[in-house]
């Protein structure tokens, strides 16, 4: 049995997940690229695979309908929105994730990219390293009004870890939220109004663009923060890119781009922090979502 892993860096920090792929006698090819695939470069790599461990590359109905033998796709992280779930159905295509494996990691490097932010502390570093000794004022997390928008797991997580801070949280969700929270919900507009920090943790409406546009950026605060750590095209790049020019917003932290490896404006600009799509990077979750995805891989071949 032959399946192709496409994720960038899988098995690479321990090899229990392709150690339990070889038990069970699979024949895997691994990424070779190192980065983001391509929609040609997936159905090339998957030519004649029944199965896929899937990053965040497109998987759409293009790609489906040229990989025929393809039986499972066993997402190794939360979200399928990169897969065409409509074709999958149709192609009678099995489509697993690891919801609960990215939970923790994503919740913990978000608050430590508000920590970051508000102390500006990786642009201090930046300076120190070009011999600049400057001591720059930053802000309290404490007393902090911190808007969430996205209330599932990872939202849910990261309001347990920030309010111990002292801060204020409140959230949007466009689902109803069945979970017990001190957090109250809002609607969309007035919570961009009411927040000082903005974070958000949710995935993009399929051909429905940006969730937060110019026009949504313009509802926030002057001189308030926004973190994107859910996906690439949630944040119209463009106008956040504008708005921390012109001093709109104070900062931003993103780990999640609409083109990766981004290599766009955000990056000429001091008072933001970019990291390269690492949510679910911490060593412990990311063994364990990979050995997530191989167990739920196999059920699907087997069933």
């Amino acid at each position: 049995m032959k399946i192709a892993i496409t994720t960038t860096s899988f098995g690479k920090y321990d090899r229990l997940p392709l150690e339990c792929l070889e038990k069970e006698k699979v024949e895997y090819i691994l990424n070779p690229f190192g980065r983001k695939l391509t929609k040609e470069e997936i159905i090339d790599l998957a030519k004649g695979v029944k199965g896929i461990i899937a990053g965040t590359e497109p998987l759409d109905s293009c790609a489906l309908n040229n990989l025929p033998w393809l039986k499972v796709i066993s997402r190794c992280g939360v979200g399928t929105d990169n897969v065409d779930l409509e074709a999958a159905q149709r192609l009678g295509i099995k489509v697993y994730n690891t919801p609960y494996g990215p939970t923790l990691p994503v919740a913990e490097l978000t608050v430590g990219l508000i920590l970051d932010l508000l102390r500006r502390i990786t642009q201090m570093d930046r300076e120190l390293r070009g011999r600049t000794w400057k001591k720059r004022m930053g802000n309290l997390l404490h007393g902090k009004k911190i808007g969430i928008v996205g209330f599932g797991r990872i939202g849910q997580k990261v309001a347990e870890l920030l309010l111990p801070f002292g801060v204020e949280i409140s959230y949007f969700d466009s689902c109803k939220v069945s979970c017990k929270s001190p957090c109250s919900p809002q609607k969309l507009k007035t919570l961009l109004a009411w927040a000082d920090i903005i974070s958000l943790h949710l995935s993009p409406m399929k051909e429905m663009g940006p969730i937060i546009t110019e026009q949504e950026i313009q509802l926030m605060k002057r001189g308030a923060w926004l973190v994107n750590v859910a996906r690439g095209g949630v944040v119209d790049e463009e106008a956040l890119y504008d708005a921390l020019k012109k001093g709109h917003l104070a900062g931003a932290a993103l780990d999640a781009f609409d083109k990766e490896p981004y290599k766009g404006a955000l990056c000429t600009l001091e008072n933001v922090i970019l990291t390269p799509h690492i949510g679910s990077y911490a060593l412990e979750a990311r063994v364990a979502m990979e050995k997530q995805a191989v167990e739920n891989l196999i059920q699907g071949l087997s069933d």
